[in-house]
């Protein structure tokens, strides 16, 4: 069996400034998450505007080719 040795203590100090860099880090990833997920929210609301848009003008080809397609075999058949 192996003997551990004993643990080193921790200058109050270095411990000091562990913790303070934890707590600093905690609050600026919490900053940070707050202003990417108000951006990402602004950017989803453009998304869904341009979304209805986009719909609306495909929905529209759509028609307009529907239509022309049923306009080709109209006179294919004609003839």
């Amino acid at each position: 069996m192996s003997t551990l040795a004993a643990p080193v203590r921790v200058s109050p100090v270095i411990k000091f400034f562990r913790w303070s860099f934890l707590g600093v880090g905690v609050a600026y990833g919490a900053f940070n998450q707050s202003r990417l997920s108000r951006k990402e929210t602004k950017v989803r609301e453009i998304e869904a505007k341009q979304k209805a848009i986009r719909d609306v003008k495909l929905a529209a080809e759509k028609k307009a080719a529907s239509e022309k397609e049923l306009q080709e075999l109209e006179k294919m058949f004609v003839n």
